[in-house]
């Protein structure tokens, strides 16, 4: 797997994914902040997605995981949806973090741990 970020990217990121339903998305937001690598996994019940896939036009409800945690356990957030989604291919998009209130960039390196990478 390759590194998406540099030395030079913000400390912090949102990573969003989808899932295909709520029971899924607890299953991984309970993981992720059980190991320590995500500080806080809001979920976004029911939305629709239009998407394309193998040839055609999908639409499908699912759920959103909006995931806040440091930037060096991006990868890991990534192994860890990658082994519970049940999708072939999951959604994993990493926005960094550019700016945020100091109280809750501290509260997300407080709630995160590094670990091995």
């Amino acid at each position: 797997m390759r590194r998406v970020f540099t030395m030079s990217t913000p400390e912090y990121a949102v990573i969003l994914s989808t899932c295909k339903d709520r029971t899924e998305a607890e299953s991984i937001a309970t993981r992720l902040v059980g190991d320590g690598v995500a500080a806080c996994v809001s979920i976004v019940d029911t939305i629709t997605s239009t998407y394309r896939w193998k040839g055609k036009v999908e639409k499908t409800t699912e759920a959103l995981l909006i995931i806040k945690t440091r930037s060096v356990l991006a990868d890991r957030v990534e192994r860890t949806i990658r082994d519970l989604s049940s999708y072939e291919c999951p959604e994993v998009i990493v926005l960094p973090i550019v700016k945020g209130s100091e109280d809750y960039l501290r509260w997300i390196a407080g709630e995160t741990s590094e670990g091995q990478d």
